[in-house]
């Protein structure tokens, strides 16, 4: 027993010194009251070791009763976990006797030698209801109810009803507007439900709000109505002219009382409720959208107030090595509907397709947050290089006019790096299928031929006579051919185009051997050599000339399908982004072996000079 009393004992005081870890005194009491209605005002402290209370002056207010003191305690294990709290409250039962809004200053307590304040609260006091009854609810505050509610009347338009209203209704093109649809109630509204119709001329997001709807008391129109905002939406206008947000029809359900006809069951019960189901029309609204004034060759779409950064990772590289520059907007508008800046890169460099990465949070003023842009792009000769600066104009509301922004310029040092200057990455496959695949290109072996002459010396016959023609004519011809051939070889582009396919097949035999080896960037370098180095052979171009788009144009002139285009870019692409692309290197690198071979192959068949 005294083990029992010993450990009641400690938990109460590990309570206590637990509650003194962090001393709470909150002052509590409703927002809003009707004037001529009781509240209460109460002061709590989480500890009961105070002395010397001190109540704030309380002006605009009649105090009815107070302070009285009271005490709680609680102690729970739960788990095997203590939890225990004591506390003090100090209640004033007030009421309003005049409309407006009054402050009530922080109360003041000693804890431990030490004072303590609580918050200061601030309540609104409304006029009295001029057609309903107000009376004072258990905790303080006030409510209001129709005659129809308690009655068992019709529940009229000016019992339940939803308002629309926008934050803006003259606005420029592209400007958010903020839609808030507010229930008023005097009835005991149990659901309601009602959708936004899909607007064409508006793009329209909803505010998320919560599914837990806490109603408050307004005055409106010398009623005191409960009210809460049911839905909110931003839009953001995509058309001039008058815009018209058609009327709304919400589905309610009301619980009224109902009057009964036992006087024992009215007595004791006070009756009961039913179900009434009534449709509210939430009125329509008509939004002025002016057009913008006229646009700059470069407007980017943003309307709104923004900013706009821009970094990047290093202005001192070497070729094949990447390059990223980065751009921010930030700002609040129409975040989602702005195009994206443009980064003009030196014409030398491969650039690929930007990453955006977008960080909005939908707010009353419309969307804010961030637009990120990600530019990659690899160089591929040496050189001093100059990246303009990127110009993002857009239309600021704050000043009604269009401005830009203007990011500086960066000056990039290129040096050469190891490898071909213009090969950049690739992608993956399986070695054991290359192995298979190196048999099917062959070089084409060309053997000797020797002429052996036949039979016995013959002076002056007929075959005579041809062993001479014969050596002569073949001597005209040689001569014709040879001839041909000069004039052929003359033409150094038309002697590459010939030689394209031996000379790609060559660098694809030693880019097999650095395959067995495994030897990364000597592979790549010799792959992309072949694919860029049979490219400008075969179209007569360039190497430093070359570029994705310009060999797609030349290939379709020479009648290549689109498909085998797609399939040749296809191959570069893999090839230029292996190198950086993470996973197993040996199965990138068999597969751009395998892609390079087969698009070779069919490009020899299919080009037609």
């Amino acid at each position: 027993m005294k083990r029992i009393v010993f450990l009641l004992w400690m938990v109460i005081l590990w309570g206590q010194m637990l509650a003194a870890d962090g001393i709470r005194f909150k002052a509590d009491a409703p927002n809003t009251v009707v004037s001529g209605d009781q509240f209460r005002l109460t002061f709590t402290i989480n500890t009961q070791d105070v002395k010397d209370f001190r109540a704030p002056s309380i002006s605009g207010f009649d105090v009815l009763m107070g302070p009285s003191r009271s005490q709680q305690s609680s102690t729970q294990i739960i788990n095997g976990k203590v939890s225990s709290s004591r506390s003090v409250t100090y209640t004033y039962i007030l009421m309003a006797t005049k409309e407006g809004t009054f402050n009530i200053p922080a109360a003041s307590i000693e804890v431990d030698g030490e004072k303590v304040f609580s918050n200061a609260i601030s309540i609104k006091v409304l006029p009295p209801d001029q057609q309903g009854s107000s009376s004072s609810n258990s905790q303080g505050g006030s409510s209001t109810r129709s005659r129809a509610q308690s009655a068992g009347g019709q529940i009229t338009a000016n019992d339940l009803f939803i308002t629309a209203t926008a934050s803006k209704t003259t606005v420029y093109e592209q400007e958010a507007i903020l839609l808030t649809y507010k229930v008023y109630t005097l009835v005991n509204l149990r659901q309601l439900r009602g959708d936004m119709p899909d607007l064409k001329s508006f793009y329209t997001q909803e505010i998320p709000l919560s599914k837990q709807k806490v109603f408050s008391l307004e005055h409106y129109k010398g009623r005191n109505y409960n009210t809460t905002v049911w839905s909110q939406y931003v839009m953001f206008p995509q058309q001039t002219g008058k815009l018209e947000i058609p009327a709304i029809t919400f589905d309610a359900v009301i619980a009224q009382q109902t009057v009964s006809d036992d006087p024992f069951d009215a007595f004791f019960n006070g009756g009961g409720y039913v179900e009434v189901n009534k449709k509210i029309v939430a009125p329509k609204l008509t939004i002025d959208v002016k057009q913008l004034p006229s646009k700059p060759a470069d407007f980017s779409g943003g309307v709104g107030t923004f900013t706009l950064s821009s970094s990047i990772n290093s202005t001192k590289v070497k070729t094949n090595d990447a390059i990223t520059i980065k751009l921010v907007i930030n700002g609040t508008g129409n975040m989602k509907l702005i195009s994206t800046p443009e980064i003009k890169f030196p014409q030398d460099f491969e650039v690929y397709d930007p990453k955006v990465d977008n960080q909005f949070e939908l707010t009353t003023a419309g969307l804010s947050g961030t637009k990120t842009i990600e530019y990659l792009a690899i160089p591929r000769h040496a050189g001093n290089f100059t990246v303009p600066p990127v110009k993002f104009t857009y239309f600021d509301l704050k000043s009604g006019s269009y401005k830009t922004l203007t990011t500086e310029a960066y000056q990039l040092t290129v040096e050469k790096g190891e490898g071909n200057a213009d090969q950049v990455i690739a992608d993956f496959t399986n070695k054991e299928s290359v192995k298979m695949l190196a048999k099917d290109i062959r070089f084409i072996k060309l053997g000797d031929t020797n002429l052996q002459q036949r039979g016995d010396f013959f002076f002056g016959t007929t075959a005579c006579y041809l062993w001479y023609v014969i050596p002569f004519l073949l001597f005209v011809v040689f001569v014709i051919i040879y001839r041909k051939q000069a004039i052929e070889n003359a033409n150094v582009a038309k002697v590459k185009t010939k030689k394209a396919n031996k000379v790609a097949t060559k660098r694809m035999k030693l880019a097999g051997k650095l395959l067995a080896e495994n030897k990364k960037n000597e592979f790549y370098d010799e792959v992309l050599k072949a694919l860029w180095g049979y490219t400008s052979d075969k179209l007569s171009i360039p190497v430093s000339q070359l570029s994705k788009d310009n060999i797609e144009a030349e290939l379709t002139r020479y009648g290549v399908s689109a498909e085998l285009i797609q399939e040749f870019l296809d191959a570069l692409n893999q090839c230029e982004f292996a190198r950086y692309a993470p996973g197993d290197e040996s199965e990138a690198m068999d597969k751009v072996y395998t892609s390079a071979i087969n698009v070779i192959s069919k490009m020899e068949n299919s080009i037609k000079h």
